[in-house]
């Protein structure tokens, strides 16, 4: 008869699970946040807000191949294990980063260099959105039923600590090692070669990786899960997906678009955007576990609905504050309040997610509805705010983030006390 894991084991598991999250979204993120200095290299020079956009476009198409590995991956890992598909994510996240690294300019090879680029981005969407719901499912099995949301903060820690990793690397480069003039020319490809390196040591993690007991005892099981067994909870894919649709939104405004915001609407030089949004991404980061611990004591409910509320209403009088902040210091405080508030949804949604299916099926349930709601509304996030600033409206974007939110509200107000992983 096989002994329940003990705690160190779990710890292990947790650390070695969430460990790639960290690489993943450090290459995920270092295309947006070298953005400013790559744009031109890939497309005909125009004026700052034309370039980022279309690499912003490039951005959210990335995020239409997120459902594809949604798809395949959270079938990997419900029939062959947890592990084998996390590893295979990480490694195809990496492929796409040498990519990058290498490719040629426009000036040099014409429009194959933003099909290169387009291509790695599609493997990188590929990668990660397999990702997420293979690592949420880990976290979630491998943690005890007590700390549950406390470890599921920490896939948001290594999550926003990958983002915050490129921000570093950028500051670094800005403040220390290169000019302005040497980071455009060259030096963005830098940071695309560390993540390609990283792929070897993540690699090795997770191959030493456990895998969880609720997998190893549903394995042996004839019937496996897939999209005809996902669609036999039609209720817990719709919650899915409403809870994703406004997280997600908030998030990548606060975390991915703020940095563009500061430089090209509020005027902040690029060093100072990148400062502030470093501060703001630290302090978010370590807040998580803080959150999920909370959610253990009081549940996840009261969590979703502080941001539900607080993002519904607060979006539109927030946003229109900082529009006309001229200190960082200012700027740094209502984007940390915006993450405080976004907190309530990024610390403990793994966890509710992975908490709405049953084993066979927990990996693709949590990873296939989200990706298509991330695809459909957190990828063009920052299209979405920069076509508003293109037209001359650019507070036409805050009503639709709160708007975003508040079907995250309604969706929370729907969702059920009972959770499905304790009844498997």
């Amino acid at each position: 008869m096989k002994t329940e894991m003990t705690t160190a084991q779990r710890l292990r598991g947790i650390l070695a699970g969430s460990a790639g999250n960290l690489l993943e979204y450090y290459d995920w993120y270092v295309y947006s946040s070298f953005a400013i200095y790559f744009a031109h290299a890939f497309f005909p020079r125009g004026n700052q807000t034309a370039e980022l956009l279309n690499t912003a476009a490039i951005f959210a198409v990335g995020f239409f191949m997120r459902p594809v590995g949604g798809w395949l991956l959270g079938m990997a890992a419900d029939r062959y294990g947890r592990r084998m598909a996390l590893t295979l994510s990480v490694t195809a996240m990496c492929l796409g980063s040498l990519v990058i690294a290498v490719c040629p300019t426009y000036e040099q090879v014409g429009l194959l260099a933003p099909a290169l680029l387009l291509l790695a981005r599609l493997v990188q969407g590929l990668s990660l959105g397999g990702e997420y719901g293979a690592s949420a499912t880990y976290l979630t099995e491998m943690a005890s039923p007590e700390h549950r949301g406390f470890w599921s903060g920490f896939l948001y820690v290594t999550l926003v600590m990958g983002q915050l990793l490129a921000l570093l690397i950028l500051l670094l480069m800005q403040y220390v090692l290169l000019t302005p003039e040497q980071i455009s020319t060259w030096g963005w490809r830098v940071p695309f070669f560390l993540g390609a390196l990283g792929a070897l040591l993540v690699f090795w993690l997770r191959r030493q990786m456990q895998e969880s007991d609720r997998f190893q005892k549903t394995s042996t099981q004839k019937e496996k899960g897939g999209v005809r067994v996902l669609l036999q909870h039609p209720r817990a894919v719709l919650t899915v997906c409403g809870m994703t649709l406004g997280g997600t939104v908030i998030f990548y405004t606060y975390t991915i678009y703020m940095q563009k915001y500061l430089t090209n609407t509020l005027g902040f030089p690029k060093e100072t955007a990148t400062l502030v949004a470093s501060a703001c991404l630290f302090i978010f980061a370590a807040i998580q576990p803080a959150f999920g611990a909370l959610s253990d004591r009081i549940g996840r409910r009261p969590l979703l609905l502080f941001f539900g509320v607080s993002a519904t209403l607060g979006t539109v009088p927030l946003m229109t504050i900082l529009s006309g902040v001229t200190s960082a210091w200012a700027a740094f405080a209502l984007i940390t309040s915006a993450l405080f508030i976004a907190s309530g949804y990024t610390s403990i949604n793994a966890v509710v997610k992975a908490e709405l299916f049953p084993t066979r099926i927990r990996a693709l349930g949590v990873a296939l509805p989200y990706a298509v709601t991330v695809s459909i509304f957190g990828g063009t996030t920052e299209y979405i705010a920069l076509w508003c600033r293109q037209a001359g409206h650019e507070m036409w974007f805050a009503y639709y983030v709160s708007a975003c939110a508040a079907v995250t509200l309604v969706t929370v107000l729907t969702l059920r006390k009972t959770t499905v992983i304790d009844q498997d």
